[in-house]
């Protein structure tokens, strides 16, 4: 297990790595955009009048990025929520270096082809820093969740959290790494 490199690690430092400094002219290999990490966010609403939401989300959230999420804690009281100071309302999590890889490997090739019509995902989520962030609304794509265990449908958040300087760079990084856009012509500026 020593030597093991995940799957897309290989594919970015063989394949990809080489046609970004080709495309965008870099003078060294180093200047190509590279994924930094993976954040996972998932707020739990429900959770103001049911506790135990968060620990089926935690459990969730471990079974799908592989390691244990934080729980997020509200900072303010809202009275029209019934939300209280330092109540958990959801969990998040950070994945580097190889989990990173790996949930981006598992993402691209199992769960989102499980999404019900899917047609791509929108190439308008740039931040214009090079990040991309994609929203799931049912967490029953990715195969690690137990349909039978469910109780309700929830979403999260994922961040893709790249080095590159502008969208039109982590656009290219992106989708020659296997992220299916919509719009494969429509390259961001």
């Amino acid at each position: 297990m020593e030597n093991y490199i995940p799957r897309l690690k290989t594919k970015y430092h063989s394949e990809v790595l080489s046609k970004l400094v080709e495309r965008f002219g870099y003078k060294s290999v180093m200047q190509a955009p590279r994924m930094l990490k993976i954040c996972i966010n998932q707020g739990v609403g429900g959770a103001t009048q049911d506790k135990k939401m968060i620990d089926v989300v935690v459990k969730e959230m471990t079974a799908i990025a592989g390691q244990k999420p934080v729980t997020t804690i509200a900072r303010k009281a809202i009275s029209n929520f019934k939300l209280r100071e330092g109540m958990p309302i959801g969990v998040k999590v950070t994945l580097r270096g190889d989990r990173m890889w790996e949930f981006l490997d598992r993402f691209l090739a199992v769960s989102l082809p499980r999404v019900r019509d899917f047609h791509g995902v929108n190439d308008k989520s740039f931040d214009g820093r090079g990040n991309y962030t994609l929203g799931i609304t049912e967490q029953i794509i990715f195969p690690e969740i137990d349909l039978d265990k469910i109780t309700k449908l929830t979403g999260m958040d994922i961040t893709f959290v790249t080095s590159a300087k502008t969208d039109k760079e982590a656009y290219a990084l992106l989708s020659e790494m296997g992220m299916p856009f919509k719009n494969k012509n429509n390259v961001q500026q």
